[in-house]
């Protein structure tokens, strides 16, 4: 969720001024998940929620949202149980909310950016994997498999962003190795932020010549030539037989949606510095990263060899059988009575 908000977040600190009569309905996307992230992180001094409720027995039931009635525990992380991966996720998103919001709610953006330096403070502070502090609770279903380093160090570039501190870039140079800096990573998800974070570093250099950040630079374009087709350093079975890329046999559209945001983002910190990619003996240019996006997402609204858009309510033909239940279930009007943990399936399984 957090990694959600930070994407929204800096979607429309990036290219909201090309979302004209939609960026009031992206901002208040983005304020649902900032407002519950914010109560999350200040009800508890030195604590941040992270959870409610138990997976296991969640994904024992196939119930609608109206009818669940699993416990609703609450976890949390703390200094005698961190968690700086999911806490630094939430510093992200709270600092680039503050940045989304800065012109039209400065108070509001005070209030986020706030929240998100205590948030790191306390994640910076008290190290740990939230993985291993409440494995029961979110193992195997959320796990922080990348550990948290990556997390942190995304988290410091994010605050650096929004409050232009000289700390958090001084915290990026110094430490930035140890967390990842110099690590060659080609997938970037809710779990894994280090190209991401590669990329979102590379504005400081490209725009405000922060030598300092030339690595990200150098470790962004190598990331970028893996995905440009005809390229030396092109990545041999990154793409279908389609054109789509792929990264993981499961849920592959996530991978796709986050490589092709970056490319868009990393084109657009390019063209603002007149700046290309070197790749090999080639010279991709910001028009190229955009050339390269628009196929992925032309691909998922439907132009593809199956001429099926993957946006569900999108298109002439798109999935109508979501995994997901409260979409796979008859709504409360067609349905009043309610639907038990173990009756649901059978809308699951049907035909």
């Amino acid at each position: 969720m957090a990694f959600s908000t930070t994407m929204l977040a800096w979607s429309v600190a990036d290219f909201g001024k090309f979302m004209g009569a939609e960026l009031p309905n992206a901002r208040a996307a983005v304020r649902w998940g900032a407002d519950y992230l914010l109560k999350a992180a200040t009800a508890t001094p030195g604590a941040l929620y992270v959870q409610v409720g138990e997976p296991g027995r969640d994904h024992a039931c196939w119930e609608r949202p109206e009818d669940m009635d699993t416990p609703r525990s609450v976890y949390r992380v703390d200094a005698n149980k961190p968690g700086s991966d999911v806490a630094g996720e939430t510093a992200a998103a709270l600092a680039a909310s503050s940045i989304a919001f800065r012109r039209s709610d400065p108070a509001y953006a005070s209030r986020l950016l706030h929240a998100a330096m205590e948030v790191f403070d306390f994640a910076d502070r008290h190290r740990g994997s939230y993985s291993d502090s409440l494995s029961s609770e979110v193992c195997p279903f959320y796990c922080s498999y990348s550990g948290y380093h990556d997390e942190l160090l995304w988290a410091a570039s994010w605050l650096h962003r929004a409050s232009n501190n000289a700390s958090y870039m001084t915290y990026v140079e110094a430490y930035g190795m140890q967390l990842g800096a110099g690590d060659d990573d080609y997938s970037f998800s809710w779990d894994d932020k280090r190209v991401g974070t590669k990329v979102l570093l590379s504005r400081g250099f490209l725009r405000r010549k922060l030598q300092g950040l030339q690595l990200y630079k150098a470790h962004s374009d190598s990331y970028i030539c893996s995905l440009v087709p005809g390229t030396s350093s092109f990545q041999a079975g990154q793409y279908t037989p389609g054109g789509l890329i792929y990264k993981e046999g499961e849920s592959n559209m996530q991978y796709v949606t986050t490589a092709t945001f970056l490319l868009l983002a990393y084109s657009k910190y390019l063209k603002s510095s007149g700046a290309t990619v070197s790749c090999g003996g080639g010279v991709v240019s910001p028009a190229d990263l955009v050339a390269l996006a628009k196929r992925q997402v032309d691909y998922i609204l439907g132009k593809n060899p199956a001429g099926r858009s993957y946006m569900v309510g999108f298109g002439a033909r798109y999935p109508e059988r979501a995994h997901h239940r409260g979409a796979s279930m008859p709504s409360v009007r067609a349905h009043p009575g309610r639907i038990g943990c173990d009756a649901g399936f059978q809308y699951l399984h049907a035909g």
